[in-house]
């Protein structure tokens, strides 16, 4: 029982971590970590809540560059970096505030990746949903010099799954499991 309520209590304190972030000065660039996108091409409701929030802290002035991170995935017609870009520009970014990252296919592959596009030294925020805050920022240290993160905030029964979820994907991070 005790266990169990250890696994609960880290999943909502991951949570709040990411809910209660915010963006601190300016930064080289935001940074979206990839998520799901609809066989239709339309982002997932997670991705379109992260380049929401991307756009918000954007338009904030928190940085002059966007970076939409993630490749073609199962059943999707185009990259989770395209839907994303595609959605800014609805939202009423320029393509030219904006870099694609689409070869990507995980966390660390969005912080490696997009590190490539950055000079060194580069001082980033990176948002995802907010469960995910904390474990993209620790990834995301591994290629940046400064790391700030953003969580978008999605539905609870989502939010809860994800959370219960993210704790184990750290663990596994943590452990070298996941390496």
């Amino acid at each position: 029982m005790l266990l169990v309520g250890t696994y609960l209590a880290a999943a909502f304190a991951l949570d709040r971590v990411g809910v209660s972030a915010q963006a601190n000065g300016t930064y080289d660039a935001i940074i979206v970590a990839g998520c799901r996108v609809m066989p239709s091409g339309q982002p997932s409701p997670s991705l379109a809540r992260r380049v929401e929030r991307a756009v918000e802290a954007f338009e904030a002035g928190a940085s002059e560059q966007l970076i939409f991170t993630g490749g073609v995935g199962r059943d999707a017609p185009i990259s989770e970096a395209e839907a994303s870009a595609r959605l800014a520009e609805r939202l009423g970014v320029s393509r030219d505030a904006m870099l694609l990252e689409d070869a990507s296919t995980t966390t660390r592959e969005n912080a490696r990746f997009a590190a490539e596009m950055l000079p060194a030294g580069a001082r980033v925020l990176v948002v995802s949903d907010a469960y995910h805050v904390t474990r993209c920022k620790r990834i995301f240290r591994r290629h940046f010099e400064e790391v700030d993160g953003l969580g978008a905030i999605g539905p609870t029964g989502p939010r809860i799954q994800g959370a219960l979820r993210e704790v184990i994907a750290i663990a596994a991070d943590i452990t070298g499991i996941a390496r």
